[in-house]
C-alpha cells in the first residue's frame, strides 16, 4: 500500500488488487494491466483528469467513509498533489505484479524518471538560451515593422532591414554538449 496526501491535507491509501482493478475497469474503462505494454503509464502521467479518476476509483470506499465526492477529490488535486498521487499509483501498481512483470515497470519507472528529468534540464537551458532570447526580439521586431508598414500602406511584404547582423541565429541542441558549454560560459 502506497499513501499520498492531497491539497485539503487528507492522507489516501492506495492499494490495488483485483477488487481494485476491477473498480478501475468499470468506472473508469481503463484496465490498469494494460500498464505492461507502456502506453497507460504515459497517458496516466499526461492526464490528469484520467489520473483523478482511476485514483478516486481506488479509493472509493476510503473516500465514503471519509465524506469525499468525486468533484471533491478532484478539487483537492493539483501540484504537487498530482505528483504524488502519481508516484503512489505506479509504485503500487508496480508492486501488484508477479516478480518478473514487477522487475520490467520497476526498470520502466526509472527510465521514465531519468528522461522526465532530462527533459525538464534540456528545457530550463533552452527557456535560458541567450539565443532564444535573441530570436524572440528579431520576431517582435519584425512583427513590429510589418504592423507600421501596414499601417502607413506601404507593403508588408518587403523584409525588414537587418537587425544588428544577429537575423537567424540557430538554438543549441539541448544535450551533454549544450549542457557543458552552457556551463562553461556561465
Amino acid at each position: 500500500m502506497k499513501t499520498f496526501n492531497d491539497n485539503s491535507g487528507r492522507t489516501w491509501t492506495v492499494s490495488l488488487n483485483v477488487g481494485a482493478l476491477k473498480r478501475v475497469r468499470s468506472l473508469c474503462e481503463v484496465d490498469l494491466m494494460a500498464a505492461v505494454e507502456g502506453k497507460l503509464v504515459e497517458r496516466l502521467v499526461t492526464d490528469p483528469v484520467l489520473l483523478c479518476d482511476v485514483l478516486f476509483a481506488i479509493c472509493a470506499e476510503e473516500a465514503e467513509k471519509k465524506g469525499v465526492t468525486d468533484e471533491e477529490f478532484g478539487r483537492s488535486l493539483a501540484g504537487d498533489a498530482i505528483d504524488a498521487g502519481t508516484t503512489a499509483l505506479l509504485e503500487e501498481l508496480v508492486d501488484f505484479f508477479p516478480k518478473r512483470r514487477r522487475e520490467v515497470l520497476r526498470s520502466a519507472l526509472r527510465k521514465m524518471d531519468a528522461l522526465q528529468e532530462k527533459s525538464v534540464k534540456a528545457a530550463m537551458i533552452f527557456i535560458q538560451s541567450p539565443v532564444l532570447d535573441r530570436r524572440v526580439d528579431e520576431a517582435l521586431a519584425e512583427i513590429l515593422y510589418r504592423a507600421e508598414r501596414e499601417g502607413s500602406g506601404e507593403s508588408a511584404e518587403t523584409p525588414p532591414p537587418e537587425t544588428s547582423g544577429s537575423a537567424a541565429v540557430p538554438l543549441p541542441e539541448p544535450g551533454p554538449s549544450s549542457t557543458s558549454s552552457q556551463a562553461a560560459s556561465a
